[in-house]
Parts: C-alpha cells; sequence; structure tokens
C-alpha cells in the first residue's frame, strides 16, 4: 500500500510497504510533488526488480564483507587474498548507501603512491592493484545483487595501466639457466630443474613425494601444491585451479631426479623431494632464501624463479607445440590463459610466411648459399 498524507505542520509524507506485512518506509517533504515523485521512484524499482531497501544501505562495507564472507565456497588461499583486500580500504565503517566512486579513486591513489620503505619503489604494482580493485569489487557486486546497493560505484574507475606482457616477461637464457644450475647448492639443483625443464610452479616443486614419479615411464604427476600458513608453517592443498597434471619428463631431467632421488634418506613413496623444517616440505620464504643465494652465485640478481616456468613455456612453443598442448603441461586453467601470458612467443603470420616462401625457394633454387645466376657454363 502507497500513499501521499498532509502532516498537521503542512508538509507532506510518502509512505509505502515493499512487500505485504513489511516494514513501512516513509519520507517527508515541503512539497506534494517531491513526496510524489520519491513514491513513484520507488513503486517503478519495486516492479522492474531494482528496489534498494533504503535502511538496508546503512550497514558499512566492513559489516557487510564480514557477513558476505562468511558464506563464500574458497579456498583458504582465496580467503586471505579477499581479506587482505578488504582490510587494505580506507572506507571499510563507511555505510554502503554513502560510498562513492570518490572513495575508490582515492583507494587506488593511495596503493599506487604508497610509501613502501627506503629500498623499495613507491606504490604496489600496478597488477597488485588491479588484483585487490577486483576483490573489492566483487564484494561490492554482491552488495548489489543482495539489494543493499543500487549500483557499483567501482564500475568503469580507471586503474594503473600495467606492463604489456611481451615487455614486462624476463626470459632467462638457455646459458642463464645453465650457470643458475651450475651454483645451485647439490640439494637445489633438481628444484630448480622440475621449474625449468617441468614447468612447475613453487608450491608444484616444494610439494612434489617421491611417489609422484614414475621414472621407467619419465612421468611425473602433480598433484597437489604447498602454500604459507601462519608462523612460518606450510598448507598443502590440491594444485592452483585444479590443475593436477601428468608432466612428459625429459630423459636429462630424469637423470636429475635419480640423482637427487640417491641423496635422500629413509624409505617410502611419501617421503617429501625437497625437505623444509619438522618434516615438512619447504616454507616458501625457504625455497626463497635458497633462490636468491642461487641467483646472487650465479650473476643473475633480477631472475625470478617463476621465470623458470616462462622459460619451459617458451621452449614448447620455439618447438611448434601448439597451445593445448602448452596449456596441459603448464597446468592452465584455460587455452585462454595461456594465450595472454605467452601469444607474444607464438610465430606470426609474417613469420610464418617467410618460413614457407623459404622453403619453396629452396626446392626451386636449391640451399641458398647456390649462387643463382643465368650465364651459361662454359
Amino acid at each position: 500500500m502507497a500513499s501521499v498524507r498532509k502532516l498537521p505542520d503542512g508538509r507532506w509524507q510518502a509512505q509505502y510497504r515493499p512487500f505485504p506485512g513489511g516494514k513501512q518506509i516513509t519520507r517527508t517533504t515541503r512539497k506534494k510533488s517531491d513526496a510524489q515523485r520519491w513514491l513513484d521512484e520507488q513503486t517503478t524499482s519495486l516492479v522492474s526488480g531494482n528496489y534498494v531497501d533504503p535502511h538496508a544501505g546503512r550497514v558499512t562495507f566492513g559489516a557487510y564483507f564480514e557477513r558476505w564472507s562468511a558464506r563464500q565456497i574458497w579456498v583458504p588461499g582465496t580467503a586471505r587474498a579477499m581479506t587482505l583486500a578488504a582490510r587494505s580500504v580506507p572506507f571499510w565503517d563507511v555505510p554502503l548507501q554513502r560510498l562513492l566512486r570518490s572513495h575508490i579513486e582515492l583507494w587506488i591513489k593511495e596503493m599506487q603512491t604508497a610509501n613502501r620503505g627506503p629500498d623499495r619503489a613507491a606504490g604496489l604494482a600496478p597488477g597488485t592493484i588491479r588484483t585487490r580493485v577486483n576483490n573489492v569489487r566483487a564484494v561490492l557486486r554482491g552488495a548489489v545483487k543482495d539489494r543493499v546497493l543500487a549500483t557499483d560505484p567501482s564500475e568503469g574507475v580507471k586503474l594503473p595501466r600495467a606492463r604489456r606482457t611481451d615487455v614486462a616477461m624476463e626470459l632467462p637464457t638457455s646459458d642463464d639457466v645453465r650457470v643458475l644450475l651450475e651454483m645451485a647448492d647439490r640439494r637445489f639443483v633438481c628444484f630448480i630443474a622440475l621449474c625449468a625443464f617441468a614447468g612447475l610452479r613453487l608450491g608444484e616443486a616444494a610439494a612434489v613425494q617421491v611417489g609422484d614419479f614414475d621414472l621407467a615411464a619419465r612421468r611425473l604427476v602433480v598433484r597437489r601444491q604447498v602454500q604459507r600458513a601462519n608462523n612460518q608453517a606450510v598448507e598443502i592443498r590440491a594444485p592452483k585451479y585444479g590443475s593436477e597434471r601428468t608432466v612428459h619428463l625429459a630423459d636429462g631431467l630424469v637423470d636429475i631426479v635419480r640423482v637427487h632421488l640417491a641423496g635422500l634418506s629413509g624409505r617410502g613413496s611419501e617421503r617429501w623431494l625437497f625437505r623444509g623444517e619438522n618434516g615438512n616440505p619447504p616454507h616458501q620464504n625457504t625455497v626463497g632464501y635458497w633462490w636468491r643465494k642461487t641467483r646472487r652465485d650465479a650473476g643473475h640478481p633480477t631472475i625470478r624463479l617463476h621465470d623458470l616456468r616462462h622459460f619451459f613455456a617458451s621452449g614448447l612453443i620455439a618447438a611448434g607445440c601448439d597451445v593445448v598442448t602448452v596449456q596441459r603441461a603448464l597446468g592452465h586453467s584455460s587455452a585462454t590463459v595461456t594465450l595472454s601470458t605467452y601469444a607474444h612467443l607464438w610465430p606470426t603470420a609474417e613469420d610464418r610466411t617467410r618460413a614457407a616462401a623459404d622453403s619453396m625457394l629452396t626446392a626451386v633454387l636449391g640451399a641458398t648459399d647456390e649462387p643463382v645466376t643465368n650465364t651459361p657454363e662454359p
């Protein structure tokens, strides 16, 4: 039931119930036309399905996040990332109905210019900022679907530009990888090899057990990954994006694995290939320490451990592997992810055209080092 009535003091009050038996919503104005206009807007939103309870928007962003996140189905890593992003916002205590686009823009600017200490560059990386904004945007979109917000104030907000993948990606050379293997501690050689020649992520390599190998068939099954937990503890769970997979190992990598296995103590297929503290696989910080020491000794202080995975992918592409083959080898969730990361490494149409033309020239005229002339032989 909706109506507009005149109050004893001469003002006008519009009132309605969003649903039978629900709480009555009122608004008082000085003019009858203003009261009627507001009532028409509310009625229209009810009919169109876009209605937002004015009282619901009084909940703060933080309070809504706590309620919303409690019913989400997340793996622990996602839960930590979402909580980190949500708690980093300066509008944690702002009611959702008062949340403006300017709040989002100021937060992005703060992340872009944050002082991170004397030895670190100012501001977060564009990719980190984008991830945090997308996580907070998921919360706001949840509020819109719950009819707590009418619109998402983060929609269309400009984000810092990230470097192009082909420019930002640093690909180690074969010589770089050779030197890294030569300078690594003997216990870390196999770890580097699994990243460079099998494309394993840091957490996947750290979580390999002896029983994951079938050396006779030259196969490794990626079944789990290590993720950091609180107080230097580790957490074992399924690989990222459910990317369990079988990796086919090169003969040379099998030899490296055999040497490493020969140096392990104990018996049993559930032994960790690499050991950290208290009988656990190594923590990410431990692997980071091993890697920083190795690359420093090798004279390559800027190469990241994850760049070895890029090295593996580039080798597959250079050998002529198609997108799906590379996707499966790397454990990507889709071929789209593979292309978005490595599209610049695949031969272009121009490259294929030149190769095809060169092949035709060779077939017609012979090897390119043979002289081509119209002068008759003597």
